[in-house]
């Protein structure tokens, strides 16, 4: 019988001053067996820098063909693709296909620069792909955060974040490593 994913319930308050957007969300999200505290809050970061109303956590590691996180319009058509870690390419190019606009967020030190060292003259090509990097110091504080159930304020401005909640505080800016939106311009 295979292991059962946990359950870790977040009440994120979310300040975005770059975006204004400002709301408070419950979050139940289902850790898989594989899938580390690491990998977690950095799903949970992700939601946060792109929150919506409509945005919500995709199906999980089990499946191939979804993103991780996902804005749909109201016709079901995917708006924005977002996905944590180090996707294959063509992976990527699919979604690209796909969605709108497509965020990675990627984590995980010498992993996250050799897989962009890899990856970058393909992605590149990507007018609708933004890749972000989280610092490794950064996401195992993140991983220290957790608990099976928790609160945790997100302010964002001028593109830093600060997590916060009664044990941690920590500040960070992720690391752009390509913007759709500059292309845009």
């Amino acid at each position: 019988m295979a292991p059962n994913a946990t359950i870790v319930k977040i009440e994120l308050q979310i300040s975005d001053m770059d975006r204004h957007y400002y709301a408070a969300h419950q979050l139940t999200l289902a850790q898989h067996p594989s899938e580390t505290p690491q990998r977690l809050m950095v799903r949970m970061l992700a939601f946060a820098l792109n929150a919506h109303e409509r945005l919500e956590f995709g199906p999980g590691l089990s499946s191939e063909d979804e993103p991780d996180i996902a804005l749909r319009d109201y016709t079901g058509d995917i708006e924005l693709w977002i996905d944590v870690g180090q996707p294959d390419e063509s992976r990527i190019r699919k979604a690209c296909g796909r969605a709108r606009q497509v965020v990675v967020v990627n984590y995980g030190g010498n992993a996250a620069n050799i897989w962009w060292d890899k990856n970058v003259a393909i992605l590149r090509r990507l007018k609708n792909l933004t890749v972000l990097d989280i610092d490794p110091a950064s996401v195992e504080a993140m991983a220290a955060m957790v608990e099976r159930s928790f609160r945790l304020d997100c302010q964002i401005a001028d593109e830093e974040v600060a997590l916060s909640n009664d044990k941690f505080a920590l500040t960070f800016t992720p690391t752009v490593r390509q913007s759709a939106d500059a292309r845009a311009a």
